[in-house]
């Protein structure tokens, strides 16, 4: 990564930029200016990630394990970025220390969340790389809105205080280049000594296959309904992907399809009883499970839209849910990412959400690695 090169020259680009844009997107609750500039003086400069500026999610973020071995491989963190604010019962938006945090691409839409500060600050060019959490979408739905890379983890990969298992760490970074230096970093510390005992320590399975890449695609995982345009825009961007050779799409005879995972979500973070569906909640895990392994036993790679909707307003997020394409997977713990897309016509960013074996991480990076160069 280039600001590993310069001394204290990235870190002092980057709080220069938040100085500048911070007021207007509202994208860190702190920032640590003079601590930064200090850890930049006397970071070894052999180390992995010296002297590369990161930002952590939320006040707790410095503390989390993603934090610890990025500070271990020399990154210095600058600031902690914004999450929704108290007593909001929706989580895709964010509050900072100017008031909310707005969109870089639309400041009258939000910027999705809840890892909202983080999108915004990469986005905005203030730090290369943040770390996030996603225990529904929070890391894959900012960045499709904010179009920049999102990676949520196999869950269990690395530690998490999430008591459901449901939320797993995750990055948010301007390229797959970006997540693949975290990913390498935590799962492999540059000091072995403080690996966390039992951390699984090198990637599962893997895309054996060259490129292309065997993937079926999914515009609404079946009970999804997806707006036309951000269908259209993730579909377009699926048929790029294939004429560049990255991937092969699998014609089914069948739609691929899971059950709607809402009522198994909600009964398993604790929020409602299942029912909706008429099927109990760990039955509707249960065979989500089972369709997801038939599929991965075949097909590497599962594309859908990250979302089903574009971002929308400040004052709330409608009728649609925005985790309606994601939360199947924090559920199953398979690891899931996000790549722009594109644009809808109203200057919206779209996001593209790969999804992988579990364990499959380091792979599933490297493939969207391969999308952006092509």
């Amino acid at each position: 990564m280039r600001e590993t090169v310069g001394g204290t020259e990235a870190v002092e680009r980057a709080l220069a930029r938040i100085e500048r844009l911070d007021p207007r997107l509202c994208a860190f609750v702190e920032v640590w200016g003079e601590e930064a500039l200090e850890r930049a003086r006397t970071v070894d400069r052999q180390l992995s990630l010296s002297g590369v500026p990161f930002g952590v999610k939320g006040p707790s973020g410095i503390r989390s394990y993603a934090a610890g071995r990025l500070i271990a491989a020399g990154a210095i963190p600058v600031g902690s970025t914004a999450v929704p604010g108290p007593g909001t019962y929706w989580q895709t938006w964010g509050q900072g220390r100017y008031g909310r945090t707005v969109n870089p691409y639309r400041a009258d839409r939000t910027p999705g969340g809840s890892s909202a500060g983080s999108a915004v600050a990469v986005a905005a060019g203030m730090v290369p790389l943040a770390t996030g959490s996603d225990g529904a979408g929070s890391v894959r739905i900012p960045a499709a809105w904010c179009g920049v890379f999102g990676l949520k983890t196999t869950n269990g990969l690395l530690p998490s205080p999430d008591r459901t298992g449901l939320a797993s760490a995750g990055v948010l970074a301007r390229s797959a280049a970006e997540a693949a230096a975290y990913l390498r970093c935590v799962l492999a510390p540059d000091d072995p000594s403080e690996a966390v005992p039992g951390l699984v320590p090198a990637p599962g399975p893997v895309f054996t296959t060259p490129l292309p890449v065997p993937a079926v695609f999914s515009p609404d995982l079946g009970f999804a309904e997806p707006d036309p345009e951000v269908a259209a825009v993730v579909r377009a961007a699926v048929e790029r992907l294939a004429a560049a050779g990255i991937v092969q799409l699998v014609r089914r005879e069948r739609p691929f399809t899971l059950l709607d995972p809402r009522e198994a979500w909600l009964a398993i973070r604790g929020g409602s009883r299942p029912g909706g569906t008429g099927i109990r909640a760990p039955a509707v895990r249960a065979e989500n499970d089972r369709r997801l392994d038939a599929l991965f036993a075949r097909t590497p790679l599962l594309l859908t839209p990250v979302t089903p909707n574009r971002p929308h307003g400040h004052e709330g997020p409608g009728e649609l849910y925005s985790t309606a394409l994601t939360w199947a997977f924090n559920l199953s713990g398979h690891p899931a990412a996000s790549i722009p897309a594109g644009f809808t016509a109203d200057g919206c960013p779209v996001g593209l959400q790969l999804v992988a074996d579990r364990g499959a991480d380091l792979s599933l990076v490297d493939l969207a690695l391969a999308a952006e160069r092509a």
